[in-house]
């Protein structure tokens, strides 16, 4: 059978040019197998019951190998990336972080236990209110224009964080990775993963070959912008970071919602990176996709560093953390101060990978789900929603260092394909009370989304690329492989 192979420069090219309405099919595909995922439903291959655990390898040398096998029931595939980490020899796979009879309670609510869920989140969100006086006033400010002279991420990992692995119910001797090869360590250029994904057909044969690096940032960003669809003002955004994740996550941000947006800020360690990242977006054949927008980028060489990134957070709609740091990216009290709740964000951190990695202050997290009982207030500002939203629940509160450090119990994570069944199950209400608070939310509320990546999603939008790289030719065909 003929076999597709598409090398990073061929998916690039492909990723180039898909029209509007192509990426947003393949975002609509995208969730449908994340909803399939969250129901539990063990019919469907998309269903969590068919995810097995990701398993991690670390040779003498010192390279370690992370993979990642998926099934949509159909197809099967396995993610393979690696990295020269410097680790022990040895296989291992992640043991959770929290209790197993709490997570087996909350995993068993995701299997399809979820209407009592939605009651709650829908009551949790019920006396949302909206500091929209703040917004229009912030739409009325002059930006400044300038390009500034990003964020320093700990460049140390801290191994007694992880726990010992195994295979195979085999203890694993001696330290283990400190990465599982999942991302290239803290410190390096770019957070997306090197590597490859296999697919096979339903008679289990290998039908595709993609280069992961750019079909992980891909996805990912297709992933965090099902929330950002349905924002009422992304005017602004905020973006840290400066590798392919942040450059996808921009880009499709305004491929999508490019009319709505007139800013992005650009925040990265490195100026000289972020400089990069602004002479790719402002070359011409990129002029129909940027629009006017205007862009700027701050390092933390800058001498006003503080003051200006504060007015960033606080000005932005959308902030996209893509850097593996090990230190939040800004204060806590940048947006849980009295001035910081005025507004409603949408907050997608996709770069932190383990559990003494962090993007978000934990504080921020405590402070989102810390709901208060409804009383008389006398300014404006935004009520906590109770949830954090995360892509999967089980991979989330054992590799999410937002959510391990913040303490973040499974009863308030919610999974991205849970909000779709609670979605439709509010369609469907005889009142529309539920429906109505949890569109308030989605639109205008916090919504903190936390990403550590599933094998499925590179599984599912791998597979409708190759479809739409053979009806374009693009790619290498082995006819008879």
């Amino acid at each position: 059978m003929p076999l597709t192979v598409l090398s990073r420069s061929q998916l690039r090219t492909l990723l180039h040019s898909l029209s509007r309405d192509e990426v947003v099919d393949l975002q609509r595909n995208l969730a449908e197998a994340l909803r399939e995922y969250s129901s539990g439903s063990q019919d469907k291959g998309c269903s969590a019951a068919y995810q097995p655990q990701r398993t991690a390898i670390t040779r003498h040398n010192g390279c370690t190998t992370l993979f990642m096998p998926a099934s949509t029931g159909n197809t099967i595939g396995i993610k393979m990336i690696s990295l020269q980490d410097g680790a022990v020899a040895g296989c291992a796979v992640e043991r959770g972080a929290i209790e197993a009879q709490e997570l087996e309670q909350a995993l068993s609510r995701k299997r399809g236990s979820f209407r009592n869920s939605v009651a709650s989140l829908s009551s949790d969100l019920s006396d949302l209110s909206v500091g929209s006086s703040q917004e229009d006033k912030e739409d009325q400010e002059d930006d400044d224009n300038s390009v500034s002279p990003s964020v320093t991420t700990g460049s140390s990992a801290d191994s007694s964080t992880l726990l010992t692995g195994c295979v195979n119910q085999q203890n694993v001797t001696g330290s283990i990775s400190t990465t599982h090869g999942a991302w290239p360590g803290a410190g390096t250029r770019d957070t997306s993963p090197r590597g490859s994904v296999t697919l096979l057909d339903g008679e289990s044969l290998p039908f595709a070959l993609i280069n992961a690096h750019e079909l992980t940032a891909f996805r990912t960003a297709l992933a965090s912008l099902m929330m950002f669809n349905k924002r009422k003002k992304v005017r602004t955004l905020l973006v840290f970071g400066a590798g392919t994740q942040a450059y996808w996550h921009i880009r499709l941000a305004l491929v999508l919602r490019g009319e709505d947006i007139r800013r992005v800020y650009i925040v990265n360690r490195s100026f000289d990176r972020a400089a990069e990242v602004l002479r790719d977006i402002y070359s011409p054949e990129n002029a129909e996709w940027r629009r006017d927008i205007k862009f700027s980028a701050m390092s933390s060489e800058f001498g006003e560093y503080g003051r200006i990134l504060k007015e960033h957070v606080r000005k932005a709609d959308a902030i996209f953390c893509c850097t593996p740091s090990t230190e939040p990216l800004f204060p806590a009290e940048f947006l849980t101060s009295r001035e910081g709740r005025q507004k409603g964000r949408l907050i997608c951190a996709i770069g932190s990978y383990k559990a003494h990695m962090t993007e978000i202050h934990p504080d921020i997290l405590r402070d989102e789900v810390n709901v208060q009982p409804p009383h008389r207030h006398f300014h404006k500002h935004i009520h906590r929603s109770g949830v954090i939203v995360v892509d999967s629940l089980d991979a989330a509160v054992k590799e999410a260092g937002e959510i391990i450090q913040a303490g973040i119990k499974p009863n308030q994570v919610v999974e991205l394909g849970e909000l779709l069944m609670v979605r439709d199950a509010t369609r469907q209400a005889e009142t529309v009370d539920e429906e109505k608070s949890l569109r308030e939310w989605s639109q205008r509320g916090n919504v903190i989304y936390k990403s550590v990546g599933l094998g499925l999603m590179d599984l599912v939008t791998g597979g409708d690329l190759v479809r739409l790289a053979r009806e374009r030719k693009l790619g290498t065909t082995v006819e008879d492989f």
